[in-house]
Order: C-alpha cells, then structure tokens, then sequence
C-alpha cells in the first residue's frame, strides 16, 4: 500500500503509522529521516539539501520530492510506504503525485487523522521530556511516577519551548491553513478516508486495516 498520513500534531497519526508499519512491513516514510539519511551518507541530494539547511533556509519542494524518490525506489518500500508529514502544502501534493506518476506507482490512499484544536493543545502543551535520556511523559495520559523526574533515567523533565499552550496553538493554525487546500485536493481526487481521531487506538487501528483491504 502506498498511503499519504495527514493529520496534525498530537492527531495521533504517528501511532498508527508505526502499528501498520510493523504489521505490513512497510517503512514509515518521514522527511526529517530522509533528510537527515542522505546528508549522514553524504549522497548528492543530500549535500545539496545540507547546503540549504546549513544557511537556515527551506529545503526546495523539488529537492524534497527527489529525495523521496530515491527513498521508495529501496527494496524495503516494494510492497510500500506510509509517508508520514509530507505534503504540507498543495503544492507540494501535485508535486509529489506528478513525482509518482512519472515512476508508476500513484498513491492509493490519504489518511486525514481528525482532531479538535481544544484536544490537540491539551495533548501537546501536556508533553514532558527529560532532559537526559529523551524520554516523553504526558501530564494526563502518561504522568511519570514522580512530578518531573524521569522514570527511565531519573533526568529533569521539562517542556519543550515549542509546546507551551500559546506556541501549541500558533502552530496548529498555521498548519489548518496550510492543509486543509490538501484534504480538499485528495478528496476531489476519490483518495481521502477521514479518522476520528478521537477513539481509541485499536478502534482507529481496526478502522484503518478495513480501509486498507478495501484498497488494494
């Protein structure tokens, strides 16, 4: 299955990636791995890409699209892909399906992981990370046994400056903004299956399986 994962965060798309991911060997494709992939290995894109991201700029669309492109030309995306925070925009969506037209292999479905704003600030701006180790606690649905201390590695816990309620929220309208031209775009198109992303994990995941087969 070739999937597009929309969705916003603290949607909960993440999750199920990885669920899917797991179940049907594919890989969970984001553009922060592959980004970082090629400019570890040293390819040409890669260095290319390293060059926009060491003067602080965007990497291009296009620059973007070729990376993916080599990314699903690997052995471990024959059977498939989720990828997982690309497009953005729509712009970037008609790249990519032009991208894909061009090698045969056009997507089959976008999953658009719904949430209220109210729901995803409180999911976000509850986010708690230690300092140490990386490890990630929520106030409400993941409270660390004791307040602030980490209970893998005994670190600091913090918020991340990114997650306070006024960034959370700042964040979530550019992103509306930016997507909802895409969910518009893969509806017209017959690919947008739409998940509340409100129910529980093996709810949404049963769900999705079902999408899943009636696809292929």
């Amino acid at each position: 299955m070739r999937i597009v994962f929309l969705g916003a965060p603290g949607a909960g798309k993440g999750t199920q990636a990885r669920l899917i991911a797991e179940k049907h060997h594919i890989p969970q494709i984001s553009t922060g791995d592959i980004l970082r992939a090629a400019v570890r290995e040293g390819t040409p894109l890669g260095v290319e890409a390293k060059g926009y991201m060491d003067r602080g700029e965007l990497v291009p669309d296009a620059l973007m699209v070729d990376l993916i492109r080599d990314r699903i030309g690997c052995d471990d995306c024959l059977k498939g892909y989720i990828l997982d925070g690309f497009p953005r925009t729509l712009e970037q969506a008609r790249a990519l399906d032009a991208m894909l037209a061009e090698v045969g292999s056009p997507l089959q479905v976008a999953i658009d992981f719904s949430v209220p704003t109210e729901e995803l600030v409180r999911r976000l701006s509850g986010r708690r990370v230690c300092r140490a180790c990386g490890a990630s606690f929520h106030l409400v649905s993941a409270p660390p046994s004791k307040e602030g201390v980490c209970d893998h590695c005994g670190g600091e816990l913090y918020q991340r400056p990114d997650d306070n309620v006024e960034t959370v929220s700042k964040r979530l309208d550019v992103y509306h903004a930016q997507t909802a031209p895409i969910t518009a775009y893969y509806r017209e198109k017959g690919l947008l299956y739409p998940v509340d992303g409100m129910r529980g994990i093996d709810e949404i995941q049963a769900d999705l399986e079902q999408v899943l087969l009636s696809r292929k």
